[in-house]
């Protein structure tokens, strides 16, 4: 059994082989879809008060950085999120707590985490975010979504979809939802180096989630990255499909997964994201 490591908001133990990527499979034409969602990040100042907002402090994983409004900035036509080594005070400090995310008293990076809860959510439809991201040591950036019923039910039951997230060398597109002892996991993993080098890597490239209520696809340029038959997924206790309910996206870049050595020359970082479009038959 491999390290357990940590997937978007949580834990799951990757399988020992590196899988292949899947036989290619387009992704549906947009033929009788409508976009009902999308910012194409054509404006200057901050993300658009009416589609995002943000998580604010230490959030997940004991990770280091502290998300904050300022490290994210929309210019030249992207949204641009910067990873910067800075100390911030925790605003939310409290030495009696037990909570690592209230009794850490300063932060040594900040950076953001932009999410489309309380302003947009969805249920099934074709997801298209066009991202660069940075495959420097130590840097985490993911687009994602989270079950919008987190609320009242917690992860892992509500539900995740981790479309992109790269560290440690390798591209990750993942599923998870409640088992029986934790989270369960449809996990698929690929070494960077098998779609090109760093000039590739330095580059837009187009990540896509095909989504109905039988299953959800996950492509980077076309590549199916990962396929997920869920008619018979259940949460374990809860016993209902969390993929058959409503999700909201986060765009976020954190640092240090499983306390990986962040370089201090990799940074500032940036993640940016020209465009998100979300489309429904």
């Amino acid at each position: 059994m491999g390290a357990t490591f940590i997937i978007g908001g949580y834990g799951y133990t990757p399988p020992t082989n590196t899988p292949q990527p899947q036989q290619p499979v387009k992704p549906l034409p947009l033929t009788g879809f409508t976009l009902v969602f999308s910012d194409e990040f054509n404006y200057t100042g901050v993300p658009d008060s009416t589609k995002w907002d943000y998580e604010i402090g230490f959030i997940r994983n004991n990770e280091p950085q502290w998300y904050q409004k300022q490290n994210a900035q929309v210019g030249n036509g992207v949204l641009t999120i910067t990873t910067k080594k800075e100390v911030k005070q925790n605003d939310f400090y409290n030495a009696a707590s037990s909570n690592w995310r209230y009794n850490t008293k300063t932060a040594q990076y900040t950076s953001s985490s932009v999410i489309s809860k309380g302003t947009f959510d969805f249920k099934y439809g074709k997801v298209q975010a066009r991202l660069k991201i940075n495959t420097a040591q130590g840097q985490w950036p993911a687009f994602w979504m989270l079950g919008s019923n987190r609320g009242p039910v917690a992860w892992p039951a509500c539900g995740e979809v981790d479309v992109m997230e790269y560290y440690r060398g390798l591209m990750h597109a993942n599923l998870a939802w409640e088992g029986s002892n934790g989270s369960s996991w449809n996990a698929k993993n690929y070494p960077i180096t098998k779609y090109g080098n760093a000039a590739y890597w330095n580059d837009f490239h187009i990540w896509t989630i095909d989504w109905d209520k039988d299953y959800i696809r996950i492509f980077m340029d076309n590549n199916l990255m990962n396929e997920t038959q869920f008619t018979n997924i259940r949460n374990a206790i809860r016993g209902n499909n969390p993929f058959q309910e409503k999700f909201y996206m986060v765009m976020n870049a954190a640092l240090g997964q499983d306390k990986e050595t962040i370089p201090d020359s990799t940074l500032p970082s940036q993640y940016q994201i020209d465009y998100v479009r979300v489309y429904q038959k």
